[in-house]
């Protein structure tokens, strides 16, 4: 195995012996598995920089060099190709996403194999042997000798090349869509973790190769205190239309934390109907089941009949969020009761759906607080729990993953509190301890004095 720090630097010498140059990179072709070294960039007399084909010119190689197959006089030089990196100057040192951890971590040194006369990229090391290497290879070699004696492993942490995606480069478009393909083929829980670990510029190269659907997904995944500030950072058009084609009270929850001037931007640039809807939403407190329940849900009237209301779910667009129940209102709009989806399955199409729907349903009036809320949903074991006004008009659902946001957003702030108090009282005790060990020491100056 060859590592890239250790070739950096080394002599490159022609078939006569004779060194002219310096190896400063390697290029390699990113379309496959396992990318090949397919140029070798090096630096000749008085620092001019020169590239070659790896494979018409390189005859052998080892840590201590390369010795090419032709004097130096037939030597003809090629450019760096569209579909080609460089080793060195556009990985290492820098960002790259791990697809399999889904983490960003930065390379410290690149691993290669050797297979005959070819040299093939491994992957990337991210690890402190990475960085010591870097440094010098006997201080890797003695920092793990220690390690060793006393017990403990400094392995190699590599991430295959297959797995890594690049981040922090200024490549072409064509290089671009390679290198990000696989991020874009991540679920959009995970491209979240990812986006929230870097900061605002790289997020947004990074944003930039995510269609609106994979957009849109990403957002709506990550942590609220990152979505928000995400959304200051991209232009108006686009953050506007992410907004519109979000669920209405994920896009609400979004908009209630970003500056005024900029909340109303926005919705003066989306369609209509979505800036009403989350409208509507922004006018129920935050922390109430006003303020946490969605306005996406399927109703129909007590005198439809099962088979136009199967129709109805079939008609919905694919985005639709899960249903769960479909809610039935009289000829007044008001709330009646819910039919689950087993039961339409199991009534002939022709009845009513007035004569088979359950009319015993635990609701909430908007102004619940969403502890309330979520603990009904768990004591009942609830999908979804309808939200209606006083004069018993359906207003929205809060379901199942509404609440355990709920859940989680307490607990994580009951955590930050402990955190902080146990930070507190670390400090305290810290200065009680200095506190007495000074006066202990002005004890002992002070009868060494006497």
């Amino acid at each position: 195995m060859l590592y890239l720090s250790q070739m950096m630097g080394k002599p490159v010498v022609d078939a006569t012996g004779e060194k002219i140059g310096t190896i400063s990179d390697l290029a390699i072709s990113t379309g496959e598995v396992f990318p090949r070294i397919t140029s070798l960039a090096f630096q000749g007399p008085g620092k001019v920089p020169f590239m070659i084909s790896w494979r018409k010119y390189v005859e052998e190689f080892d840590e201590d060099g390369i010795r090419l197959s032709v004097p130096a006089h037939d030597i003809r030089f090629s450019y760096l190709q569209p579909e080609e990196i460089l080793l060195a100057r556009d990985l290492l040192n820098r960002q790259i996403v791990d697809t399999q951890g889904m983490k960003v971590v930065r390379v410290n040194d690149l691993k290669l194999s050797i297979s005959g006369t070819q040299l093939r990229l491994l992957g990337a090391e991210v690890g402190a042997r990475g960085i010591l290497r870097g440094l010098a290879p006997w201080l890797e070699r003695a920092v793990v000798a220690v390690a060793k004696v006393f017990g403990k492993r400094i392995d190699e942490q590599i991430i295959a090349w297959n797995y890594m995606d690049l981040l922090d480069r200024d490549l072409s478009e064509v290089q671009l869509s390679v290198t990000h393909k696989r991020l874009d083929e991540l679920h959009p829980a995970d491209v979240a973790d990812i986006l929230e670990q870097l900061d605002p510029q790289q997020r947004a190269n990074v944003f930039q190769h995510l269609d609106d659907a994979q957009a849109t997904e990403a957002i709506s995944e990550m942590e609220d205190e990152y979505q928000a500030d995400f959304i200051e950072d991209l232009d108006d058009a686009r953050a506007a239309g992410l907004l519109g084609s979000m669920d209405p009270d994920d896009a609400a929850d979004i908009v209630r934390d970003l500056s005024y001037e900029k909340a109303e931007t926005l919705l003066r640039l989306m369609g209509v109907e979505d800036a009403t809807e989350i409208r509507r939403l922004l006018g129920y407190k935050d922390g109430t089941a006003g303020g946490m329940m969605t306005t996406q849900f399927v109703s129909v009237h007590a005198t439809d009949t099962v088979g136009e209301v199967i129709e109805v779910l079939r008609e919905l667009p694919e985005d639709h969020p899960t249903v769960h129940y479909v809610y039935v209102l009289d000829e007044y709009d008001e709330f009646e009761g819910v039919l689950s989806l087993r039961t339409l399955v199991l009534t002939d199409d022709a009845r009513p759906v007035g004569d088979v729907m359950y009319e015993d349903v635990i609701s909430v009036p908007p102004d619940e607080t969403e502890e309330d809320v979520a603990a009904d949903i768990f004591k009942y074991e609830l999908p979804a729990m309808p939200v209606v006004d006083e004069h018993n008009m359906l207003l929205g659902i809060v379901t199942v993953d509404d609440a355990w946001d709920a859940i989680e957003e307490d607990v994580s702030g009951d955590k930050t509190k402990a955190t902080a108090l146990k930070a507190v009282g670390i400090v305290l005790a810290s200065l009680l301890f200095l506190g007495l060990y000074t006066l202990v020491l002005l004890q002992v100056i002070g009868y060494a004095g006497r």
